[in-house]
């Protein structure tokens, strides 16, 4: 077998910017990749692991010895390994055999760089490349339209592994058919945007993919890496974006993956106050070390770069801002200054969305962010963390526990469903009905609501009524759009079966009908994070639970009025106050017999009267059909 040949891809700008913490596209270096030297074609390979003394290439091609492919040092203290192997070429499987100087502990590592990985439980990476040939030119010439911030977000997340199995064959869709049958769904029920949650290779399933890996490398679970940009592709070529979900925040202690990886606590935070997550039994990345900043941030851009996403959900970013996350008084240690902030942790993220707009200025990052950490989706530039928008994580605790209460209740917890608005303008916010929602004994979104069969529906078309009318863009989990029963497992297809049953077909027909409307409404979309873009006419009715307010947009002549009413109970000349003297013409109602409703409305234009009403110099009179949206525009 032919020996390890010196070689190199890295130049000494290379080098110093990885020392730095600013080499942000380390892919392109680091890991395997298959190039010819001196006419011979073979795998190039390099690995940082400042802490070995000695590291091999071990796999299928040496029968997996270590000492029979040893990589060579660099010269220049960065810790890197390096080296050509001729005639190692695609398909090849390996791993970094790793001495270590610390008491000769030895580990036997994937590529952490590795482009495709094999097939969970196995471990090995795969030498690979691909020569994709992208079709969706005319998308990246207009996504930065399409992803603005004034543009419609209507997000429908998806596990890849559960919404909808091969049952007969017991097994997953592959990339391939759900470019098929995925890509056809979401464009039929006219979402704008998918959100995956992570697709990067994991090991275990029940983690639905937060304990990553393989960082560079799509879960071979549903085909190879050029099956995956198919998939994106095909979202392209439909006008449908595609946001990735992202795990910076810790990563599993699994013998193969970056865990103690050159026998040191290379990756993760040497001090298990700051390298340990409680809640996960997981490790957490060190931010102070300038190589894993660029590590990180490489990877966020590979993603961008290499599969043309459109944007990043970062997850647990709360998890990773305050040292004293999930932690006990003395478990702890506060910054220099004496806070709870990990600063490292606050510059990471800064440097993190500054590449990435910089970079791709037509994308966005998304921040789960659950506490009130302040500008997270404001400018680095004002002291902000970058981000494009964040998780609005106090409107969903609140919408749903709202709207679990019988509705004869409501009326003492007004508050609830009036309080975000208090805070909604303080940042870019998505109004999230995720994943997190519909587990561990939680119940689906329908199996909340409360009342009979038909009030638990008229109850969920308002709900999304209303999150659709609330200013910031929109996310609902693979199911929510039918309802759904039972609690999403990851095991388990979602319940396509339901559909057979009129209320669920109504339901989805409803949710198909909310997205085109809210996508065809100027108003509810070009200003979702400005207070002008919102205007009161009542939050204080919580005698009746209802509450009235106008949507606007650029255009002044296509403002929307909302009015929620929250209860069962039928309201006629039910009085709200107007603005200016014009009729206004019902253009929406969750209460139409198509969607399962009674079919109540207001079949013709209406006209005010000159009389004040709710601080406004106008009023007029209008019919609420039961536990209904119904949204008027000016005539």
């Amino acid at each position: 077998m032919a020996q390890v040949k010196a070689h190199s891809l890295f130049t000494e700008f290379d080098i110093n910017l990885f020392k730095a913490g600013k080499h942000f596209r380390l892919y392109e270096k680091f890991g395997s990749h298959i190039i010819t030297v001196n006419g011979i074609e073979g795998t190039y390979f390099a690995v940082w692991a400042p802490s070995a003394k000695e590291v091999s290439v071990v796999g299928d091609f040496n029968f997996w010895t270590g000492g029979e492919h040893q990589l060579n040092v660099r010269w220049d203290s960065s810790g890197i390994w390096e080296g050509f192997i001729p005639y190692v070429g695609k398909g090849n499987l390996y791993k970094y055999k790793i001495v270590s100087h610390h008491h000769g502990v030895v580990t036997e590592k994937s590529d952490p760089y590795a482009r495709r990985c094999e097939h969970p439980p196995s471990t090995a990476s795969i030498v690979w490349e691909d020569n994709y040939s992208w079709k969706d030119t005319d998308w990246m010439k207009k996504r930065k339209k399409h992803n603005a911030l004034n543009a419609p977000y209507s997000v429908y997340e998806v596990h890849l592994g559960s919404w909808k199995k091969k049952v007969e064959e017991n097994r997953f869709m592959s990339y391939f058919e759900l470019a098929d049958e995925l890509v056809a769904y979401v464009k039929d029920m006219n979402f704008t945007h998918v959100e995956l949650m992570p697709i990067m290779e994991f090991p275990f399933d029940p983690s639905w993919g937060y304990q990553l890996t393989g960082y560079f490398a799509p879960t071979s679970r549903y085909g190879y890496p050029e099956e995956f940009k198919y998939l994106v592709d095909k979202l392209h070529q439909n006008d449908i974006g595609i946001i990735l979900d992202w795990v910076p925040s810790h990563f599993p202690e699994d013998a193969h993956g970056l865990g103690f990886f050159d026998g040191s606590h290379l990756y993760e935070h040497p001090d298990k106050r700051k390298g340990y997550h409680q809640d996960w039994k997981s490790l957490i990345f060190n931010y102070e070390r300038n190589e894993v900043r660029s590590f990180l941030i490489s990877n966020a851009i590979f993603w961008l770069d290499q599969y043309h996403a459109d944007g990043l959900r970062v997850d647990a970013v709360a998890s990773m801002l305050f040292l004293d996350y999930s932690r006990e008084d003395g478990e702890w240690e506060p910054n220099i200054y004496g806070g709870r902030e990990n600063l490292a942790v606050v510059s990471f993220l800064k440097e993190l969305n500054t590449e990435v707009y910089a970079s791709f200025p037509d994308v966005q990052t998304i921040a789960e962010e659950s506490t009130a950490f302040p500008m997270v989706s404001k400018p680095v530039d004002i002291g902000g963390l970058g981000f494009g928008m964040k998780w609005m994580m106090g409107w969903m605790h609140d919408t749903l526990e709202y709207f679990k209460k019988d509705p004869v209740y409501r009326k003492f917890h007004h508050n609830e469903i009036t309080f975000s608005l208090a805070y909604a303008f303080t940042e870019n916010f998505m109004l999230p009905l995720s994943h997190d929602e519909v587990v561990y004994g939680k119940n689906s979104i329908l199996g909340r609501m409360p009342g009979d069969e038909w009030q638990r529906f008229a109850n969920l078309r308002l709900l999304y009524g209303y999150m659709f009318t609330h200013p910031g863009t929109k996310l609902l989990f693979m199911g929510g759009e039918f309802g759904q029963y039972n609690e999403w497992d990851f095991q388990e297809s979602l319940d396509w079966n339901l559909l057979e049953f009129i209320p669920h077909q109504n339901l989805k027909k409803y949710y198909k009908a909310l997205n085109t409307f809210y996508k065809n409404t100027p108003a509810l979309y070009q200003k979702p994070f400005e207070g002008e873009g919102f205007e009161w006419i009542s939050y204080d009715d919580h005698e009746n639970s209802v509450i009235s307010y106008i949507r606007k947009g650029d255009n002044a002549e296509q403002n929307v009025i909302v009015i929620c009413n929250l209860t069962p109970s039928l309201r006629e000349d039910y009085c709200i106050g107007l603005p200016e003297n014009r009729n206004i013409k019902e253009i929406f109602n969750s209460d139409s017999t198509e969607f399962g409703g009674s079919g109540v409305s207001n079949k013709n234009p209406v006209k005010p009267v000159k009389k004040s009403w709710n601080g406004k110099p106008y009023s007029t009179k209008v019919t609420l059909p039961p536990l209904s949206v119904i949204i008027f525009e000016f005539i």
